[in-house]
């Protein structure tokens, strides 16, 4: 079936407000139509206020890179999915393997998070990925499987219909080395048949799923040549205007 598909920009901890805003500017009036692609762009929290209003006028959905899994509370620091809801936000990246690694975060918080985006009316990108031991030792697919299950734990089947999931082999984020276009469309498709063993083949025929690791303009096509990958999500290459307009242009 024909799935929207994704451009998703992770910017991590990069720019200033002003160096979003010119970003802003540059991309502004060149971003293809929705029908043809859905461009999404994960920016810190400190500036997502700032970027509300030129994204909307772009067709572009913004991202937050994460979230705590309760509306509000003592919980100094963390970013509430209540308030980045009401701020215009519409997607939360969760589960990025540099917040599993750097900040210990488990799968069943990665759940929680998940509910809680649901519960606010965003939709949560999903991450997922194997360490380059565990790919060494031919345990993807099970590692991958397991997480997935483990995220989308007790989502009704319309939720997860709505999921997007990101598959990044950690061993090729940032690194320059990106999986096969092939090896990362059989990974992808487990991921798509473990969804299948947890809602039904229908949903998982509707969930997109991206595929993360040193994606750009220049590998952007093989990966979407594929037949079960949806999209990308991109950190490096989506720090430049040119760049990640040349991302969405190669995503169709």
């Amino acid at each position: 079936m024909e799935r929207q598909p994704i451009i998703a920009a992770n910017w991590k901890m990069n720019k200033t407000v002003k160096e979003a805003e010119e970003f802003m500017k540059k991309v502004a009036g060149r971003v293809p139509a929705t029908e043809r692609v859905q461009a999404i762009l994960g920016s810190p929290a400190l500036f997502l206020h700032s970027l509300v209003e030129e994204a909307e006028k772009n067709q572009i959905a913004l991202a937050a890179q994460n979230c705590y899994h309760e509306d509000e509370g003592a919980f100094t620091g963390e970013n509430s999915p209540k308030a980045l809801h009401d701020l215009g936000v519409d997607y939360v990246i969760i589960g990025h393997s540099e917040r599993r690694e750097y900040f210990k975060e488990t799968d069943e918080e990665i759940n929680l998070k998940a509910k809680a985006i649901f519960r606010n009316q965003m939709l949560p990108i999903i991450c997922c990925g194997e360490s380059l031991e565990q790919y060494e030792a031919g345990e993807t697919k099970e590692w991958v499987a397991e997480q997935v299950r483990k995220a989308l734990e007790g989502l009704s089947e319309e939720e997860i219909t709505q999921t997007v999931i990101a598959y990044e082999p950690i061993w090729a984020i940032g690194t320059g080395k990106t999986s096969s276009a092939e090896e990362a469309n059989a990974t992808i498709k487990e991921i798509r048949a473990t969804i299948a063993q947890v809602a039904s083949s229908e949903v998982a025929d509707k969930v997109r799923i991206l595929y993360g690791g040193s994606v750009k303009p220049a590998n952007i096509k093989e990966f979407m040549a594929q037949s079960d990958i949806d999209g990308a999500l991109v950190g490096g290459a989506s720090l430049e205007a040119d760049s990640y307009i040349a991302l969405l242009e190669g995503a169709f």
